[in-house]
C-alpha cells in the first residue's frame, strides 16, 4: 500500500464528538492480549504525535502554519484519547503493564527480525533483554499482589522468566547515547523501526513515571519508579537513532507516514471486528493528515514527499506474534552486554574501571535492596520459588534457579557465556 495514492477528505471532516470519544471498553477476560498490545502501540505513536506537534508551536511563528498543525494535533489528541478508552474500567494498572511489557517484547523482537540495519538491530536486541525482564519482575508483583498468574495475561505466547537482570539496565547516561541513522542507511523499513519503537518506549516510561506515585504499595512503588529509569534510557537510546538530517515538514510527514503504517499494521492483523473497525477510521485519518503534511512540505520547504520517503511503498505490516525462540537465542547470546559509548560490549571485556561499573554500583546499592530484586526475594520468601512462565528451561544457567534470583550476571565478569550479536 502506498498511502499518498489513497484518498481522504480533508482533516476537519474527522473532528468527533464526546459522545463517539467514548467507545465500549474491551472485555479484559476475552480480548486477546495482542488486541491489547495493539491498542497501546497506537495510543504510543499519538502521544508522540501530539507532543512533537506542540514542541513544533515554540519554534514557529507563522499564524497560518500554527493553526493548520494544531488542527491536525487536535485530532490526533482525540484519536489518542478514544483508543485510550477501549481499556476497561476493571482493568488494574498492574494488568495493562503486564500488556504494556509483552508488546514491548514482541514489537521489539518483530522489528530486529525485518531490520538490515545492524546498529539498529543491535539496539533492539539489547533492550529487549530487559523489556523481557522487566515482564517477569511485574508478573510477579501481580502474583503477590493480585494472585493472577500474567501467563494467563499473555494468553502463552510470551514467556515469563528472568533476561538481562534489573541491576544490569542502569548504566551511565552517556552510554545510552547512539549515532543517528542518516543517509542511504535510513531505508523505509529502518525509518519506521526507529520512529515506532521511540514512541513505543516513550509512552512506557510515560505510563511507569506516572503510576510510580500512585501504585498501592511501596514495593510496587518502587519497581514502577526503578524501571521508569530504564525506559527512560531506551527512550534516549532509541531516539539518538533517528535521522537529524530532517527539517520539521520533512519530519513532520514522517511522523504522519509512521502512524499511517502503525494503523495500517493493526488493521491488517486485527482479529477483533469492532476493533479492526476503528483500526479502519484511524487509518483513513492518518492518511488525511499525511496528505496536509504533503502539502506543508510542498508550500513551505518547496519538496516533493518522493525526495523525503523515495520508497514509499509500506512494508510488510507489523505483526505481533510468539517470539519465544528468537527471544531465547538473544537472551542465550547477548546477556552480559551492556552499553559502550556509541556501541555494545560484554561486561566481561571491560576495564575494571569503566563508568558502567562505578555508576551502577552507586546507583543500585545495596543491590538486594533493589526494587527489581527485592519483588523476586519477597516472592521466593512467601512462596519457595518465584513466579515464571517457561517453556523450557532458562537458557542461561545462572538464571534457571527458582529459589535464588541472581545478583550478578549483567555486572560481574565472567558471570555468564556471551558471544556476540547478529546481523539479520
Amino acid at each position: 500500500m502506498n498511502p499518498f495514492n489513497e484518498t481522504a477528505k480533508k482533516p476537519e471532516a474527522y473532528l468527533e464528538n464526546l459522545k463517539s470519544l467514548y467507545p465500549a471498553s474491551y472485555d479484559k477476560n476475552q480480548a486477546s492480549p495482542y488486541t491489547k498490545a495493539r491498542i497501546i502501540l497506537a495510543v504510543g505513536g499519538e502521544y508522540e504525535a501530539n507532543w512533537f506537534s506542540h514542541q513544533s508551536l515554540r519554534y514557529i511563528s507563522d499564524l497560518d502554519l500554527r493553526r493548520d498543525i494544531s488542527l491536525a494535533r487536535f485530532i490526533e489528541k482525540e484519536q489518542q484519547q478514544k483508543l485510550s478508552m477501549l481499556k476497561p474500567a476493571d482493568e488494574t494498572a498492574l494488568e495493562t503493564t503486564i500488556a504494556y511489557e509483552q508488546l514491548a517484547v514482541d514489537l521489539t523482537a518483530e522489528m530486529a527480525q525485518k531490520e538490515k540495519n545492524f546498529q539498529v538491530k543491535k539496539a533492539l536486541d539489547f533492550a529487549l533483554l530487559e523489556d523481557f525482564d522487566h515482564l517477569y519482575r511485574y508478573a510477579d508483583l501481580l502474583d503477590m499482589d493480585d494472585g493472577i498468574h500474567a501467563e494467563r495475561l499473555v494468553g502463552k505466547y510470551t514467556e515469563i522468566m528472568p533476561g538481562r537482570p534489573t541491576h544490569a539496565h542502569h548504566r551511565h547516561p552517556s552510554d545510552n547515547v547512539k549515532a543517528p541513522i542518516v543517509g542511504k542507511e535510513n531505508n523505509t523499513q529502518t525509518n519506521l523501526n526507529t520512529m515506532i519503537i521511540t514512541a513505543a518506549e516513550q509512552q512506557t516510561m510515560n505510563y511507569y513515571m506516572n503510576q510510580a506515585a500512585f501504585y498501592r504499595n511501596d514495593r510496587g512503588r518502587k519497581l514502577f519508579e526503578e524501571i521508569s529509569f530504564v525506559e527512560e534510557e531506551h527512550v534516549t537510546q532509541y531516539g539518538c537513532l533517528i535521522d537529524t538530517n530532517m527539517n520539521f515538514f520533512e519530519k513532520l510527514l514522517w511522523h504522519e507516514y509512521a502512524e499511517c503504517f502503525v494503523y495500517f499494521s493493526n488493521f491488517s492483523t486485527e482479529t477483533d471486528s469492532r476493533i479492526k473497525k476503528i483500526w479502519e477510521l484511524c487509518l483513513e485519518t492518518e492518511i488525511s493528515h499525511l496528505h496536509k503534511a504533503e502539502e506543508l512540505l510542498k508550500k513551505y520547504a518547496g519538496k516533493d514527499h518522493l525526495e523525503v520517503i523515495p520508497s514509499p511503498d509500506f512494508p510488510e505490516p507489523l505483526a505481533l506474534h510468539e517470539n519465544i525462540d528468537y527471544v531465547r537465542e538473544i537472551l542465550k547470546n547477548t546477556v552480559q552486554f551492556t552499553g559502550d559509548g556509541e556501541d555494545y560490549e560484554s561486561v566481561n571485556n571491560l576495564e575494571k574501571e569503566h563508568r558502567f561499573f562505578s555508576y551502577n554500583g552507586v546507583f543500585t546499592a545495596p543491590i538486594k535492596e533493589e526494587p527489581g530484586h527485592k519483588v523476586i526475594k519477597d516472592r521466593i520468601e512467601s512462596c519457595g520459588e518465584d513466579y515464571r512462565y517457561e517453556r523450557e528451561e532458562n537458557p542461561v544457567f545462572k538464571l534457571r534457579n527458582r529459589n535464588d534470583d541472581d545478583t550478578e550476571i549483567g555486572i560481574n565478569p565472567d558471570a555468564a557465556p556471551s558471544t556476540a550479536f547478529k546481523p539479520l
